[in-house]
């Protein structure tokens, strides 16, 4: 096996062991995928600027954040289906981010039961929210996120509708498979997935019921795999989440000045600039061109995070310097669990913490707090 030096060579890896529906549902975006181009352009395009003879002897790279102290301005973000990817696959990542000294963000979507992590993964854990039709049943997540002792709520508001994912439609991706010969062949190429698949079984989102003795519908699995999200929801849906959950709380999915501002109006915890990885609004804005705009209308009174498109550690610099407290993951760790479990979401990490080290002795920068505005610019800004 060829070494893997950088994010895309596990890319690469996960690719060659996954049939191609698979991979197609974690690479994919929406429609013609040119807000999974945006991202990354926005992010290539940033320069930065060091500031030389400085001691760069020690490089601290941790942040605190709601009171927990992070080794890496980096968290792995909330993402579906990830046992089709590795058996257990959420308990792998989070595994893998508690060993990091990371949080790890366990999505609606999960395979895992929410209260298995908190036991198996001792590290920093929180939940994401999906409001479904159903209010009653997202209560219940919630009570039984924060029995668990999760230690924040991420709410994401970006799915109305699911976004039109071709590479799925055209790959007749659905749960259960219905196998067509093209899949069975694409299976039988890919024997160490296939295998997984036959030994754990299929996937199921078993967090949409109370316990194992009482399995989900298959009504309200299929309406969580199309992001069927309650579309009555509104700003004042913030005060009945606020009622329900204690803790800190994050919006996921905010991209305007305006849409900030009125998170933390209405109490809002933090915010997090995201496009949902490309997967939603094809023509959104990227969310490194946003991210300045939603810093300036918090003001710097709740943490600005960020997703969608980071790479390498240089794209964290990028959104550090820009004003964003850490950086969401989400294909890069899933590139890592598909290509060899928990250890190839370690070495990931493992990967990015060193390009982020890197890029900050470059700059000259000691620690998270010295990369500032200063430290990028635009190409316009060059000339």
């Amino acid at each position: 096996m060829t070494l893997a030096i950088n994010v895309s060579d596990f890319r690469e890896r996960a690719r060659r062991r996954l049939p191609r529906l698979v991979f197609d549902y974690l690479e994919g975006g929406a429609d013609d995928e040119t807000c999974l181009l945006r991202n990354r352009a926005a992010l290539e395009a940033l320069q930065l600027r060091p500031a030389l003879l400085r001691d760069v002897s020690a490089i601290d790279t941790s942040v605190e954040l709601f009171g927990q102290r992070w080794a890496l301005p980096l968290a792995v973000a909330p993402t579906g289906l990830n046992a089709l990817l590795w058996p257990d696959g959420d308990v792998e990542l989070a595994r893998a981010a508690a060993s990091a000294g990371i949080p790890f963000v366990l999505s609606t979507a999960s395979n895992a039961r929410l209260e298995r992590l908190p036991q198996e993964a001792r590290g920093i854990n929180w939940f994401q929210l999906y409001v479904l039709g159903d209010r009653p049943l997202a209560e219940r997540m919630i009570g039984r996120a924060r029995d668990a002792g999760y230690a924040a709520l991420v709410f994401t508001v970006d799915v109305p509708v699911s976004g039109y994912r071709e590479r799925d439609l055209r790959n007749g991706f659905r749960l259960p498979f219905r196998y067509s010969l093209r899949m069975a062949l694409d299976a039988a190429r890919h024997p160490r997935w296939s295998l997984a698949l036959l030994r754990f079984g299929m996937p199921r989102f078993v967090n949409l019921s109370d316990s194992d003795a009482s399995p989900p519908s298959a009504q309200t699995q299929a309406a969580l795999l199309s992001r069927t999200t309650d579309r009555t929801l509104t700003w004042d849906s913030l005060r009945w989440l606020r009622h329900h959950w204690p803790g800190p709380l994050l919006l996921k999915g905010v991209l305007t000045a305006a849409d900030a501002r009125r998170a933390v109006d209405l109490g809002a915890d933090g915010v997090i600039v995201s496009n949902h990885g490309g997967r939603q609004l094809d023509c959104a804005q990227a969310t490194i061109d946003a991210l300045p705009e939603v810093v300036a209308a918090v003001g710097g009174s709740v943490p600005v995070l960020v997703d969608s498109g980071f790479r390498r550690g240089s794209d964290v610099a990028k959104a550090m310097a820009l004003g964003a407290r850490a950086v969401l993951l989400g294909r890069a760790p899933l590139y890592g669990l598909a290509a060899d479990g928990a250890r190839g979401v370690r070495e990931v990490l493992r990967l990015l913490g060193e390009e982020l080290v890197r890029t900050m002795t470059l700059l000259g920068a000691r620690s998270i707090q010295d990369l500032t505005p200063d430290c990028v610019i635009r190409p316009a800004q060059s000339a």
